[in-house]
């Protein structure tokens, strides 16, 4: 019981003060710095979930038991530039797949409602045309979308395609780290958690919010984030929209224009 009402007075307090909602003006701040340490215009967010182990819980069937074989709940977040959380959502089924879990998440209803006070359309630096939306970056487990950019998939990519797919997964990798980070300071999330499922998801929430608290105050060890025992998602195939295609297709070919090209990208490749 302790443990349960010090988690929920945690997340009570601290929720709004390190992980309220973005305004406009956050998602701009956000962008500028994915641009800066990432090089990828445009972007506010990346987007991931892991599987937090836990003992059966009762009467749940199969529902938590996810194709690692094993029982989970699914921790989703929406990371910044920065390594901390903006969104979270906390207790999907470990059998659940990624975008069924942003799908039926708080963060994706508002997503596809266009409910996150996003900025409007904006030209990518040094260009003229065309306008372009702001966009989270996933693999390849979620949906494309106007506002969702995921790989291409691996079989018979052009140069073009290969060089989008880096430059996504430079900008997709802050998520995985912020994971790292999270694991291996908070460690009960290297092992399943012995607690009833009510009072381990608010021990994941606490420690989320714990996390973006430590990481403005004291800053982090970036050795901390290169491998933590979290594991992802079913990674099961969705379809995207035609205009998510044509956004990432813009983007495309930007990353191999003058204004956009890295020096170092067809190397990296």
């Amino acid at each position: 019981m302790v443990v349960r009402e010090t988690c929920l007075a945690i997340w009570d307090v601290l929720h709004p003060a390190v992980m309220a909602q973005p305004q406009k003006e956050d998602w701009l701040q956000i962008a500028d710095i994915f641009f800066q340490s990432c090089n990828f215009p445009n972007c506010v967010g990346a987007i991931d979930g892991k599987h937090i182990r836990v003992k059966k819980p009762i009467r749940s069937g199969s529902q938590f038991f996810n194709y690692k074989k094993y029982f989970s709940f699914v921790l989703f977040a929406v990371c910044d530039a920065n390594y901390c959380f903006r969104y979270i959502d906390v207790g999907s089924y470990g059998s659940s797949s990624d975008s069924a879990v942003l799908g039926h998440s708080a963060f994706g209803q508002m997503l596809n409602n266009n409910e996150l006070d996003l900025p409007g359309n904006t030209t990518l630096p040094g260009t003229t045309y065309p306008s372009m939306p702001f966009v989270f970056v996933g693999d390849e487990a979620f949906a494309l979308g106007e506002h969702l950019m995921r790989p291409y998939s691996s079989r018979g990519l052009s140069i073009a395609r290969r060089v989008f797919n880096y430059r996504l997964t430079r900008a997709r990798r802050v998520v995985e780290c912020a994971f790292g980070i999270l694991a291996n300071k908070w460690r009960f999330l290297h092992s399943p958690i012995h607690l009833k499922l009510e009072t381990a998801i608010s021990a994941v929430k606490a420690a989320c919010v714990l996390h973006n608290f430590v990481r403005v105050r004291d800053g982090f060890n970036f050795e901390d984030s290169l491998s933590h025992s979290l594991e992802s998602p079913n990674p099961s195939g969705v379809r995207g929209t035609r205009h998510g295609a044509a956004v990432r297709d813009h983007f495309t070919a930007y990353f191999l224009s003058p204004h956009g090209a890295l020096p170092w990208q067809l190397e990296a490749i």
